[in-house]
């Protein structure tokens, strides 16, 4: 694997993952800054090359279970393929995608797993499985996801608003409707005008998520839409409205919706931390410690950014995307590589950033961050070919599949999007 040599000390291994280093090794800008992208790219591509050969060849060779999601498993490895070829355009890149996404779609066909979006269910199997095939121009197999994809969108819960009893199906981006819906954008970005999913599909989803959170908003509080995953009223990105909110701001909304949608993103603003500007993982809870993309600042300066794409006219969602990216960076590195809770998905707050304001401050803190990762992922991970949870060690979320990406997004910052998560 192409890395330079981890430097000594820099982190034990023992430490609690969950903590934050004390520091932040501001020669790491420059130390990447002087890469060539060639140097990036080649070890971008070894390291997407050593996520498959532990994830896919090996499994292949010894005939073990496999996890079919983007997620935490095998489909994640499938996505980094497909961001491989969009940087080097690579055809093989595409051919081995294909074959990993066919082995997640026969092995989810026969799960038990209700699970219908794109980062842990059968919508990513079938959104990535049909622009996949898009790509290498296979009409006939790109179909038969789509259909396979329409079918999972029959789901009778996903357009249930409550008053239709529809609380069965979750809201969130993991395991909920928000988490379908990106799968349908997904689509949508990549497949063609012919082939794009309707808005009669989709549209009735989106008005179920909002009456959804209008329902599970408190009557007496002065925030219009609220969601709750087993019983907590989470605000990060998997599981809370961070997550929601963000997806939301891909569909054309009417006014009503939309002021609801703002109304709840600034009530989330006046409820931050007064002394560290970080954000709450979920509602009333006092705890400031998680500053990463499941819970904290990160995902609130990506989905504020968002915001203030969609809503250029409300200067204050920019003001506010700025300030939770300084929350990221003053907080320095976390003990995690992944997109999930680690490094990889922190640097991403400062490309929607960059791409947000034009700023090169953004994209130099998010060359510091990645540079520790080439000098240090390895390292953190304490990766064993032939341990426990290899697997784990080398997903998109919580892995370094995540930093595979991270890299290749770097090569062109301009077009860098959080995987699963930006358009």
């Amino acid at each position: 694997m192409e890395f330079a040599k981890a430097e000594e000390g820099v982190l034990e291994s023992e430490a609690n993952n969950n903590k934050r280093l004390d520091f932040i090794d501001t020669t790491a800008v420059a130390d990447l800054s002087s890469l060539p992208s060639k140097t990036l790219m080649r070890a971008a591509l070894s390291l997407k090359d050593q996520v498959v050969a532990i994830t896919w060849e090996r499994r292949r060779v010894l005939g073990v279970g496999v996890d079919p999601t983007v997620y935490s498993g095998l489909l994640g490895t499938a996505f980094t393929c497909f961001r491989s070829y969009q940087a080097n355009s690579n055809h093989q890149d595409l051919v081995i995608c294909t074959d990993i996404i066919d082995t997640c779609a026969e092995i989810i066909s026969t799960a038990n797993s209700r699970h219908v979006t794109f980062l842990c269910g059968k919508g990513g199997v079938y959104a990535l499985g049909s622009v996949v095939a898009n790509c290498i121009g296979d009409h006939q197999k790109r179909d038969m996801y789509l259909n396979l994809f329409l079918e999972v969108a029959q789901e009778r819960a996903l357009p249930a608003g409550p008053e239709e009893g529809g609380f069965g199906m979750s809201y969130d981006l993991l395991y909920g409707r928000a988490g379908f819906l990106w799968a349908a954008l997904f689509i949508n970005k990549y497949i063609g005008e012919d082939n794009k999913l309707s808005s009669d599909l989709l549209m009735p989803i989106v008005e179920a998520v909002l009456d959804g959170g209008r329902a599970g908003a408190s009557v007496n509080s002065s925030c219009p839409l609220m969601y709750r995953w087993h019983g907590t009223r989470y605000w990060g990105a998997a599981n809370g409205l961070a997550g929601i909110l963000h997806v939301l701001l891909y569909f054309p909304l009417c006014k009503e919706d939309a002021e609801d949608v703002k109304a709840t993103l600034r009530y989330m603003m006046s409820k931050r931390f007064p002394h560290s500007g970080n954000y709450p993982s979920s509602e009333g809870n006092p705890r400031d410690e998680l500053v990463q993309w499941s819970h904290g600042a990160t995902s609130m300066a990506i989905t504020l950014s968002k915001a203030s794409e969609v809503f250029p006219g409300d200067r204050e969602f920019r003001d506010a995307a700025i300030e939770a990216g300084e929350v990221v960076w003053k907080n320095g590195l976390v003990k995690k590589v992944g997109l999930a809770d680690g490094v990889a998905g922190n640097a991403y707050a400062f490309l929607s950033l960059y791409r947000l304001t034009g700023e090169t401050l953004y994209e130099e803190r998010a060359k510091a961050f990645a540079c520790f990762l080439y000098h240090n992922a390895p390292k953190l991970m304490n990766m064993e070919h032939n341990s426990p949870g290899v697997d784990h060690a080398c997903s998109l979320f919580q892995g370094l599949a995540g930093t595979a990406c991270l890299w290749f997004d770097l090569l062109a910052p301009q077009n860098s999007r959080f995987p699963g998560y930006e358009l």
